[in-house]
């Protein structure tokens, strides 16, 4: 049964997803001689880069969101459905959804990508991860209420296993998550767990490769790896994680960390979507593009974003899988969109490099800059004015200053509340 959309003249373009790739083509396109159709699982535009501080209890999950019906209420050729994608027939062009089917014109993928656990069922099953509010929630609850627990608990080492935390992945996301955590335990445990001792709390960070921050040039991943340890963490690189129980964590080199809480920021890979031919995807179940940001073998199908692999001369395994690539393609797609439509030619995509930030804690950040790179107090400030000038909305970008500078003066937030969903008496 197809979806409820209004019919028109003009031609339909339907964009799965809105992340930052998604949300920037469907805005240059708000005003443009097509009709556009946004698909997402949910009815809002998430911050990504900033999930970590919803996790640490930072900031509310509703200042780094933003609805996208009142993004594009203005816009008359806009029309949001939330819904799942479930299968795509590239051939009769209509996308299947657990809604119904869409008809489209011309379509953009910009799913994103989702956490890859290596085939590791048992990783997956107890670990956390960090891809959404709705899991940055999750991990809040979860950091949050094993500290109540531990409160509770007289056995040394099972309080260890509550108050203990891994976390896999050296990136930017790892990194920054590790920095949070860490100032949790120096600043927030002794003032509001005083019947804790924070020198229980272990905090470890565990790297596959050989260094911190692999995207980044070697001065920021030393300079990285320094901050962590001199705020306490255990950064060990060169080990990987095998296998997780809920209650330790084993790692490569033969040793084990008693651990409930394994938080997985190790890698990512794309989605598989039912209806695309096996050839058209790359490493990483990347899907292949040409610089036109076309998908490989098919005319009317475009890829952007985290799940775009544009192998080039410059950059042979793909772009890289941050906000830069997805905003900047989707800018070029926008463009070419509107050439196709007027019969113009269009243009290939070049990625223009502004830069890798990440910071690790107050005061602490590194920066690679085209030209120059810096770490410290200047880096952490130039992270907060990229990440505030990125956000959605003026009230957004309000509430967050407010916090950062809430927290940077009294070195609190009062964030720190468990939230848990409502039981129906069914799934009792």
């Amino acid at each position: 049964m197809p979806i409820n959309l209004p019919e028109s003249d003009a031609p339909r373009i339907v964009v799965i997803g809105a992340g930052f790739g998604g949300m920037t083509l469907v805005r240059k396109l708000s005003r443009s001689p097509y009709q556009v159709v946004l698909i997402d699982r949910n009815n809002y535009h998430q911050f990504q880069p900033l999930f970590y501080q919803v996790a640490m209890s930072g900031l509310e999950p509703s200042s780094i969101s933003f609805p996208l019906r009142k993004m594009f209420h203005k816009r008359k050729n806009v029309f949001i459905r939330m819904a799942d994608v479930e299968s795509v027939d590239l051939d009769a062009r209509k996308i299947h959804t657990n809604l119904g089917y869409v008809n489209y014109d011309l379509l953009v993928f910009a799913m994103g990508v989702r956490t890859n656990f290596f085939g590791n069922q048992r990783i997956a099953q107890h670990a956390l991860t960090l891809k959404s509010v709705a899991e940055a929630l999750y991990l809040r609850n979860a950091v949050l209420s094993d500290l109540e627990s531990a409160l509770t608990i007289r056995d040394f080492d099972e309080r260890q296993t509550r108050m203990d935390i891994v976390i896999v992945g050296g990136g930017p996301t790892g990194v920054e998550l590790a920095g949070a955590l860490a100032e949790m335990k120096k600043f927030i445990i002794p003032a509001e767990y005083a019947e804790l001792d924070p020198d229980e709390i272990d905090i470890y960070l565990i790297q596959g490769a050989d260094r911190l921050l692999q995207g980044m040039s070697e001065a920021a991943s030393l300079k990285a790896r320094a901050f962590l340890e001199g705020l306490g963490v255990t950064v060990r690189t060169g080990i990987y994680v095998q296998d997780s129980d809920g209650r330790s964590v084993s790692l490569s080199d033969g040793s084990t960390i008693p651990c409930r809480k394994v938080i997985w920021a190790a890698g990512v890979t794309g989605h598989q979507i039912q209806g695309i031919p096996e050839e058209c995807y790359g490493q990483g179940h990347r899907l292949l593009v040409d610089s036109f940001h076309r998908l490989k073998g098919y005319e009317h199908v475009f890829v952007i974003g985290d799940q775009a692999l544009m192998c080039t001369e410059e950059w042979p395994e793909g772009h890289p899988q941050v906000a830069q690539p997805a905003i900047q393609q989707a800018r070029n797609l926008a463009a070419n969109l509107k050439r196709l439509r007027r019969g113009q030619t269009l243009r290939p995509f070049k990625y223009k490099d502004l830069g890798t930030l990440a910071t690790i804690g107050r005061n602490k950040a590194v920066a690679d800059l085209p030209g120059f790179r810096f770490q410290g107090f200047f880096a952490w400030v130039l992270w907060l004015v990229v990440h505030l000038k990125s956000i959605l909305g003026v009230k957004n970008k309000l509430f967050v200053l407010l916090n950062w500078i809430w927290g940077y003066v009294t070195y609190d937030q009062s964030l720190r509340i468990i939230i848990r969903h409502k039981v129906r008496a069914e799934e009792v």
